[in-house]
């Protein structure tokens, strides 16, 4: 198998990850973890694991300039995105967070023209208009009740609000990704993820029956540590070695698809024709507003 085709697999294998996580984290909450409890059970697991591997990396010194930079990146990356995402999969449905997480690269133009003066063409602002018509839909009229899903709009607001924490941390962390390497940046991101969320999650954490879980509860949360949070980060930079950004970024239009077949064979969730249309919507708006404009010769 040549480079391209496994980088090509390595990405598969990190949206199909993703996918799976929507439906395995939403069995654990709030029966077995609450939301802020798992999250620091996921930062301090990642953590550990990218200290360890850091071990096999030769260390670097951080510049004191780029402290608040960093801190920032820690906030909105691996505090405030992940709380969001967590405590809105516990209101709302896998399939809902599935497809409102690919509103990321429209938030992402926002935040840029905004931050970064970039230019928005007229595509792209309807684009952008589309998009965020299809997360109203969700939002306004995707309410149907469900035992495990007590509050489906404000869990789709948070999942809004995670895409754009996640799309602002993209902003931040690009200037430092051109000074560390990655292993760097991310075993310090995580370890002052776990001091920002220790008091966060601490109470849901400590209220957990450890040593009396099932092994059903068990490996799930080994799943999304290892897998979720760490194994799609290696996965998806082993694949930019070989691919584009924009090819790496074109695989979280799979996540949605992945993500619902795994939801309704696991019997979590169900596919309505609302959400089918707004999961359109959303589609068209992120195809609009990130297309590139073709030159012509």
């Amino acid at each position: 198998m040549n480079a391209r085709a496994l980088a090509l697999l390595a990405a598969t294998a990190a949206s199909a990850i993703y996918g799976l996580n929507h439906s395995l984290a939403k069995g654990l909450m709030p029966h077995v973890i609450g939301p802020y409890g798992f999250i620091l059970l996921r930062v301090s697991g990642a953590a550990l694991l990218f200290w360890g591997i850091s071990f096999f990396y030769p260390s670097e010194k951080i510049e004191k300039a780029d402290g608040w930079r960093i801190l920032a990146c820690a906030i909105f990356g691996m505090v405030l995105n992940m709380n969001m995402f967590f405590k809105g999969l516990q209101l709302s449905t896998p399939i809902n967070s599935s497809v409102v997480i690919t509103l990321t690269p429209v938030l992402l133009l926002i935040l840029s023209a905004f931050l970064l003066k970039e230019r928005i063409s007229w595509i792209k602002v309807t684009g952008i208009g589309i998009g965020l018509a299809g997360a109203l839909l969700l939002i306004l009229f995707g309410a149907e009740a469900q035992p495990d899903a007590p509050n489906i709009p404000l869990g789709n607001i948070l999942f809004i609000v995670n895409a754009s924490s996640y799309a602002l941390y993209l902003i931040l962390v690009k200037p430092l990704v051109a000074k560390y390497s990655s292993i760097t940046l991310m075993k310090v991101f995580f370890l002052l993820a776990v001091v920002i969320n220790l008091p966060i999650g601490w109470s849901q954490f400590s209220e957990v029956a450890w040593l009396s879980l099932e092994f059903d509860a068990i490996w799930k949360m080994i799943f999304v540590v290892a897998g979720t949070t760490v194994l799609t980060y290696l996965f998806n930079i082993y694949a930019l070695k070989v691919l584009s950004p924009s090819t790496i970024g074109a695989f979280i239009y799979l996540q949605p698809v992945l993500a619902t077949l795994f939801a309704i064979m696991l019997g979590a969730d169900k596919l309505t024709p609302l959400r089918i249309a707004a999961a359109a919507l959303i589609f068209a708006g992120v195809f609009l507003s990130t297309r590139k404009k073709t030159q012509k010769k």
